[in-house]
């Protein structure tokens, strides 16, 4: 299936039962009552779709979780092919002989709570009523993520995390995993990613969930039964959230002022006629809409600025505290949405509070994504890192 992304569902991007399992096994928990969420709604007979890599050795010791970002999900390694339209999202990383060696790591990463590839997310059926959740899901928080996580833990028979380890969204779970759970983390490793989500982030949120909710096939979020779903109002979200992604620096260096083919105007001077930045976030507008479910977009956004590791907990520091494993702090200098300062706060809470932790600067232009993409940059350190625990 290489790169091409082919969309089974009118409305949706979302994975349904009936589709390609591909490497997918599906956990349900929560069957002798329903699983309650911090905003005070519940899922009822809730599944966590995960995939895992390597084996588990017998006493349990080389259990590695990796946790995805915002438009991620359970597939981090491994090719194309039936039920995953591209390659692992961090095959680079994630491999026999990588830098995260399934031969010796037993690795395993769920498709978040809220998500759409096969964990119970908006675009499920709801037991209770036999139609898609739809507008009636509730909202669900990095909080309510991991603790999901730790009941499939519960079900893999893993006491205790040799590593959790995620980037962006990922990182804000690896994070709340330390804090919750710590005497079932021997390490953790939050990748361009926040203590809290500041005023920036929830603005950049905001004006990509009105794109969606402006789209006159959004239907308040119930749109699944209909000819077409959101698609227009997705693909704007995600060209939005496309351009905090990368750095200034890169986009000039990539597209410059140069103007895209078949403009009617010689120099571009017409209303509609296009530089080529602007075809770049087209095409990975379209690129999300084939896969993605708008409904998943919002409740996982919304998770995100809802997510302060210090709610309820009495400040940061208290919070922080609580963390007792050892901790490695990735930064990008060019991240445009999560600031290195904020990886660099993460690191001088725990320095502070006596934890033993250690900051990494990743070098490059790529911006945030630079997580995703300096694979031998952020594998390395990773490597070292757990190996080291």
């Amino acid at each position: 299936m290489g790169s091409k992304h082919v969309r089974l569902h009118a409305t949706t991007g979302a994975w349904m039962p009936g589709d390609p399992v591909g490497s997918r096994k599906f956990f349900e928990f929560s069957n002798d009552r329903p699983f309650m969420v911090e905003s005070g709604g519940h899922l009822t007979n809730p599944v966590i779709a995960y995939e895992t890599f390597g084996t588990l050795n017998a006493d349990k010791s080389n259990a590695v979780l990796i946790l995805h970002a915002w438009t991620g999900d359970s597939h981090v390694s491994g090719p194309a092919g039936d039920g995953h339209p591209t390659e692992g999202w961090w095959h680079a990383v994630v491999d026999r002989g990588g830098f995260l060696d399934t031969d010796k790591w037993f690795v395993v990463c769920p498709n978040v709570i809220g998500g759409c590839q096969g964990s119970t997310g908006p675009a499920s059926i709801n037991p209770d009523t036999g139609k898609h959740y739809g507008s009636s899901f509730p909202v669900v928080t990095i909080r309510d993520m991991v603790r999901s996580q730790a009941l499939l833990s519960d079900h893999l028979g893993i006491e205790k995390w040799h590593s959790v380890i995620g980037g962006s969204m990922g990182g804000m779970q690896a994070l709340e995993w330390a804090v919750m759970f710590p005497h079932r983390v021997a390490s953790v490793a939050p990748i361009a990613t926040c203590l809290q989500s500041t005023a920036q982030q929830i603005g950049w949120g905001h004006i990509g969930r009105i794109a969606i909710r402006e789209d006159p096939n959004f239907n308040g979020g119930d749109y699944y039964e209909l000819d077409a779903g959101p698609d227009h109002g997705l693909a704007v979200a995600r060209q939005i959230a496309q351009v905090t992604f990368r750095s200034d620096n890169l986009f000039s260096e990539k597209f410059g002022r140069n103007l895209q083919r078949g403009n009617t105007h010689p120099q571009g001077m017409a209303m509609w006629d296009r530089f080529e930045i602007e075809s770049y976030l087209d095409h990975h507008g379209e690129v999300l809409v084939s896969r993605f479910d708008a409904n998943s977009y919002l409740a996982i956004g919304k998770a995100m600025e809802l997510h302060d590791i210090a709610r309820g907990r009495g400040g940061l520091k208290n919070a922080v505290a609580r963390v007792k494993c050892p901790t490695l702090a990735i930064g990008i200098e060019t991240d445009m949405l999560y600031p290195d300062y904020q990886e660099k706060q993460i690191y001088n809470l725990l320095a502070d509070a006596g934890t033993s932790v250690d900051y990494v600067n990743i070098d490059t232009q790529h911006g945030h994504d630079g997580f995703l993409l300096e694979s031998v940059q952020v594998g390395r350190a990773l490597a070292a890192f757990i190996d080291r625990v």
